[in-house]
Parts: structure tokens; sequence; C-alpha cells
């Protein structure tokens, strides 16, 4: 019984070692298997290493292998490989002992389809892409200087820190992490339910309410990143109320997220450097914003300064205001006489012409009365002329002795007018200067009130404010009727569109209007440096 047992013990078994029986399995697999010929789909694909080697993964929906070109083969064939293509392989199967793996080394490849997760990948990329969730009209445009940036990654790994070192670096700010999976079953749900969940937060509550989300994983293969191709994933980055920026694998990677995203950065480095501006640029610009103000300032005060010297030189000499007036009253005096001489010859002429239509025999008596009665009118006239020559001499002679003595009460009023003139100009100066520093302090608080109240810098952030036809802004969805004609009007322009189907009921949500109402402008202070206005010299 005792020898049974003992021909029955493994002892009887040939002892290998390890390398022996790696060996003997690679012979056996390479044997067996020396020239086989497999149809699959390219997974993994980065390009060829630096070695000049290919190595990738071929798979259908049950199983995977592993494969590679040589670099001498890879420069021979007639097409480059690509991620997702689905291919005809010819070569042999071997194993690498160091790891117990087998692999396949391909010497042909020949297309042989798109592959189940492209022709998958496609279909639903045609599928959202009809339902308008990746149309260019959807994307708004990120906030230029957001306080909250909410993050959808992993807490662990490289992403999340590359992220908050390149925030740190360019400009500070507050950063909301969401902890999720980004790869495996589950993660796309996470992904979707994060999105929403920061959309959900409302302003003032305990957690601060993002102005931009980030989403984003390193780069991997297209099974690592299928997460983020999921339907969920796709339908919350569309209907996020918050500009979102997807970052998901490196600059060669597409996912459909990319496709419904606001922005699409080419890494998670990318995304933060768009997500805020360098503070140090923006510093610099407001310094230089500073020194042309004051510039500005400072030519004014020389143009008003040359003007008023201008309008100095421009005032009339004496002599100019009395040239006319002296000039119309010497032609008057000269024409007085021959006027009077004038108008006695027209009126003995016309006379003439009368006496010359009536006949002598029945007006003599008639003219002889005439004659008489024009002889003393005539002798009075001469009288009231001589009276009146006697009165015009005596007021010429009174404004000859006005006019001796108007040049002397000019000088004095003008002597007056220019000390009165020095004194206004310097009060002017002074209080010019007083009044610049006046408005420079309340241009500056009501600049800061203005850029803090204003509703155009909620519009920066990603919000509108919509209007019906009669350009009325409209707080509330069921006041608009579908096919209304609406404008929307955005940080950069105002575009018009047309309401659809009647509204759901109302959501609560930060503002119906995107924003806070528009403030009116503070009244514009009156311009200190204008010229004072010039009254007449008289």
């Amino acid at each position: 019984m005792s020898s049974f047992f003992e021909s029955d013990s493994p002892s009887n078994l040939t002892e290998y070692s390890v390398s022996e029986l790696s060996g003997s399995i690679k012979r056996t697999v390479e044997s067996a298997f020396d020239q086989v010929r497999v149809r699959g789909e390219i997974s993994g694909y980065r390009g060829p290493h630096s070695s000049g080697h290919a190595y990738f993964a071929l798979k259908d929906d049950r199983a995977r292998i592993d494969a590679v070109i040589w670099k001498g083969t890879f420069s021979k064939l007639k097409f480059r490989p690509e991620e997702g293509m689905e291919v005809i392989a010819t070569g042999k199967v071997t194993t690498f002992p160091g790891s117990s793996k087998y692999q396949i080394v391909i010497e042909t490849l020949e297309p042989a389809g798109a592959g189940a997760l492209m022709a998958l990948l496609e279909e639903r990329k045609r599928k959202l892409g009809a339902e308008g969730l990746f149309a260019s009209e959807r994307k708004r445009p990120l906030p230029f200087m957001p306080h909250v940036i909410g993050v959808v990654t992993s807490p662990t790994g490289a992403v999340i820190r590359d992220i908050l070192h390149r925030i740190s670096d360019r400009f500070p700010v507050h950063v909301v992490v969401w902890p999720v999976k980004v790869q495996g079953e589950g993660s796309g749900d996470e992904v979707a339910n994060a999105i929403r969940g920061f959309n959900s937060f409302e302003p003032g509550g305990p957690i601060p309410r993002p102005d931009v989300l980030i989403v984003a994983r390193g780069g991997g293969s297209l099974e690592d990143l299928w997460s983020f191709n999921d339907e969920a994933v796709v339908r919350a980055a569309a209907a996020s109320e918050i500009p979102l920026i997807s970052a998901v694998g490196h600059e060669t990677d597409w996912t459909l997220i990319d496709y419904a995203a606001d922005v699409r950065a080419p890494t998670p480095t990318g995304a933060a450097e768009m997500a805020v501006p360098v503070k140090a640029d923006l510093e610099a610009q407001l310094a230089s914003l500073a020194a042309r103000l004051q510039g500005g300032v400072s030519r004014q005060m020389d143009l008003r300064r040359q003007s008023m010297r201008a309008l100095l030189r421009a005032l009339p000499s004496l002599d100019q205001l009395l040239a006319l007036p002296r000039r119309r009253f010497d032609e008057a005096a000269a024409g007085l006489g021959r006027g009077l001489e004038l108008n006695t010859l027209n009126k003995r002429r016309a006379f003439e012409r009368a006496a010359s239509h009536l006949r002598p025999d029945v007006l003599s008596n008639r003219i002889a009365e005439r004659r008489q009665m024009l002889a003393e009118r005539m002798t009075r006239a001469e009288r009231t002329i001589e009276r009146m020559l006697d009165r015009a001499r005596a007021r010429i002679d009174r404004a000859d002795a006005v006019f001796a003595t108007l040049p002397s009460r000019l000088q004095t009023h003008t002597d007056r007018a220019r000390d009165r003139l020095g004194n206004l100009s310097g009060r002017a100066d002074r209080a010019i200067g007083h009044q610049l520093v006046r408005a420079r302090g309340e241009l500056v608080a009501q600049e800061r009130i203005l850029q803090s109240l204003s509703y155009k810098n909620v519009l920066k952030r990603g919000y509108a404010v919509v209007r019906d036809d009669a350009d009325r802004p409209v707080s509330l969805a069921s006041a608009l009727a579908a096919g209304s004609a609406i404008s929307i009007e955005f940080a950069d322009a105002r575009i018009g569109a047309v309401t659809g189907d009647a509204p759901s009921a109302p959501q609560p949500s930060v503002s119906q209007t995107g924003g806070p109402s528009p403030k009116k402008r503070p009244a514009k202070p009156a311009d200190p440096a204008a010229p004072p206005k010039q009254g007449s010299l008289f």
C-alpha cells in the first residue's frame, strides 16, 4: 500500500525552474502561433516611443491582447495606426517572461473599420449634436476675474496640484474642489452630479457659488477617458448655468464633454490659465492708465491756460470801438446840407410839373393865392430850418465836448477792468486747483461705486439680461408667450432671439435677469477747468 502512494507522489514529476518553465512556454506559444491573423480595435495608442517602437493593445468586446510594432517594421507600414481604429494585424504571438505576459509582434497591419467604441462614440456625438447641445450659440464667455473657481476632479494625483499651483502663481482666488472618480464604474455619474451640485449652490450660502467650473483629468486611453463621453456628463455640462472649462486628457485627446463645455483647454494647467488673468499684468496696466490720466489732466490745464491768454489778446482797443460810430457821425453831418437842398429842388420840380398841366385862365387867381401862401410858408420854412440848424449845431457842440472827455473816461474804465480781470484770473486759478482736487476725489469714489454696483460686471461673469420686444427687462419666464421676440444682452453685445415652448415652473435662482438691475449713473460734476464766461466790456 505504501509503494502505491509513493508512485503517485509529486516527487515523480519533473522539476523546472521559473526561467526554464517561462522559456518552455515561450517556445511552445511561438511554435504554435508562429503566424496568426488577428482582427481587433486599437486601444491606448500614443504614437511611436522614443526608441521608435510602438506599443498599444488590440481588443474586442470580451478580450484584449498587448501588441508591439518594432521600429524597423513601423517604418515600412503603408499607413499609421490611430486610436480606436479597427485593424487586421498579422504577426506572431510571443511571451515576455519578465512579467508573465504575452503579446503579438505585428509584422503587417491593415485597416478593418472604425471600431465598436469609436462607432458608438460617433453615434452618440451625432445624437447629442442634433439636440443642439454642441451649438456655439449656447456657449458663454468666461468671467474676466472670477472670485471662486470650482474644480471637478480626483482629489489625489498631479492634476489638482497643477491647477492649484497655476492659479496661485497667476491670481490667487478661492478654489472649491468636488472630489470624484475620473475612471471606472460610476465615475460618469459622479462627474455629472458634481456639475449639477455646483450649480445648485445659492449665492451667500455656507459654500460659495463658483463663478467658473473646471472639469479636469489627466491623459489616458479611450477606455480611461470613456466616463467623459457619458451622456449624463454631456447633458450636465450643457445645462450648467456656470461657465464650464473642459480639461480632460492631453491636447490630442477629445471627449464629448469638450464639445458641450463653453471652453476646451488642452491641459488642466491650460484650464487654470484660462480661468484667471495674470495679476502682475493687471497691476501694470492699471499703473499705465493712472499715468495716462495724470498726463491728460496736465495737458488739459495747459490748453485752458493758453485759451485764457488768447482771449486776453483778442480784446478790442479803444480806437477800434469808436471807429465805426465816428464814421457814421461824419457821414450823417456831411449829408445833411445836401439832403435839404436836394429835397427843395425835388419839390420845386414836382410843383412845376403839376403847374404845367393847369390852364392859366382858370387858375390864375388860385395861383396868385397859392404863390402868396407858398411865399409865406417858404419864409416860415427858412426860419424853421435856421432854428433846426441852430439846434443841430448846439447838439454837435455838446457831442464834441463829450467826445473830448471820452478817452480819459474809457482809459479809467479800462484800468479798472484790467485790475478786476487780474484779480479774477488769480482767483480762478486757485478755484480751479481746489475744484480739481475735490473732483478727483469724487471721481475716484464714484468710479468705485460704479464698478461695484454696475450690472455690466455681472454680465461679464456669464449672466445676461432678457428684454421683450418693447425693450423692457423681463424678470419672469411666465411673462413671455411662445414665439415672442426677445433680446438678450451679454457683456459684449446684444442679440435677438425667439422664445420656444411655454416655460416650465420657475426654479429659484440668483436673478431672473442674470444680474443686479442697472444703477443710474451719478450726475457728472461740472468741469472745473471750463473757462469763465467773458461779459461785455461796457
